[in-house]
């Protein structure tokens, strides 16, 4: 199997929940798994906890729906109407062919696949509903969210039934259960 080179790069801004370093290890090891089973070898992928006002307003913003989610995904790959595509070229400065030591040319540039937005106070409650740990649902929505990054949908049952099917078999491997 290829070695799978993907990043998380995340923030928290919001104050509901503290994001412990081993629950990003775990993220971590979620993402390298997803990406093993579904051939996405390297990349980045951007991942942000909000609280409900937050992603309230990206949802309207960008899907006109004026109420929180539980995630929301933006894939760089793809372009609508009011977009324009950045290509990540070089911009001829200074350091033009300049890595550090014992850094490939891969490693220097890291290919952003996304951004996946969660609310954190959206996964406790649901966490709470399903009757699972807040971390397990925080598992779900990272998942759920990369799943969409690399062109998942489910705007038909067919389509619902194979992503879900694949959230849980990657959760599963993880160890994040019911």
């Amino acid at each position: 199997m290829a070695s799978v080179d993907l990043t998380l790069a995340w923030s928290s801004e919001q104050e509901v929940k503290e994001i412990a370093p081993a629950f990003i290890e775990k993220l971590e090891e979620l993402l390298k798994l997803a990406g093993e089973l579904e051939g996405v070898t390297e990349g980045e992928v951007a991942l942000t906890f909000v609280d409900d006002e937050t992603i309230q307003d990206l949802n309207k913003q960008y899907r006109n729906l004026d109420k929180p989610t539980d995630v929301l995904s933006f894939a760089m790959s793809e372009f609508g109407d009011d977009e324009i595509q950045i290509n990540y070229e070089d911009d001829g400065d200074d350091a033009e062919g300049e890595l550090e030591e014992g850094e490939t040319v891969s490693e220097a540039f890291i290919e952003p696949l996304g951004d996946i937005i969660i609310s954190v106070p959206r996964a406790i409650a649901q966490a709470e509903d399903y009757g699972h740990s807040v971390e397990r649902e925080l598992g779900f929505l990272f998942v759920h969210g990369f799943l969409h990054l690399i062109g998942y949908d489910h705007q038909s049952e067919e389509e619902e039934g194979v992503m879900f099917a694949k959230q849980e078999d990657i959760l599963q491997k993880a160890g994040l259960t019911r």
